[in-house]
């Protein structure tokens, strides 16, 4: 009898790669009289604290941002490896069309493992059927929750406000373990 291998969704900005902070620097470089830190950035609409002159476009739509991204942290990609030997492993990112090239580009060269077809590219991440997210966006974790889901929260400082309610897991280390765990405690 064929099972059909359990779905987990992967988010891919500031939950497998760093793009606010690398972000900011180049906020800092261009604007060097108002330096934001990660502790300002407490929702995801930053208007409010980069500098006047700056924009949506010119925060996060510099060409090359999305391939020079780092790596979340030493153990992300073997654990995702991990995954992908249980379960059927997709990475769900929210993109601006323009950076969708980079942001395959970066895939292949940290996660050559995971295939063209487990890459998907949406913004309202609940339409898409998985049994567990692991995000850091609030609305992603609220919304994929509400539906039924598990989830794993990464804690930012844009979503202190719902920490509380989430199982939270701040780096990879085990993160496989984890997943395994409460896949196990759901019912089949």
């Amino acid at each position: 009898m064929n099972m059909r291998k359990k779905i987990v969704a992967i988010d891919m900005d500031d939950t497998i790669c760093h793009l606010i902070p690398k972000a900011l620097y180049y906020h800092n470089m261009q604007y060097p009289g108002l330096q934001l830190m990660m502790e300002q950035v407490t929702s995801f609409d930053l208007s409010g604290i980069w500098h006047p002159e700056c924009t949506e476009e010119a925060f996060f739509g510099r060409p090359g941002l999305y391939e020079e991204l780092d790596i979340f942290d030493e153990y992300t990609i073997e654990e995702i490896r991990k995954m992908t030997e249980k379960y059927d492993i997709i990475v769900i990112t929210a993109a601006r069309p323009s950076s969708v090239p980079e942001k395959w580009n970066w895939m292949q060269k940290h996660l050559p493992f995971i295939p063209f077809e487990n890459f998907f590219v949406a913004k309202r991440k609940y339409l898409v059927g998985f049994d567990l997210l692991i995000d850091d966006g609030p609305h992603n974790i609220i919304a994929a929750s509400e539906a039924g889901k598990e989830t794993i929260l990464i804690p930012r400082p844009w979503n202190a406000h719902i920490q509380h309610q989430y199982q939270l897991k701040d780096n990879w280390q085990g993160m496989s373990d984890l997943v395994d765990q409460m896949l196990a405690s759901k019912t089949k």
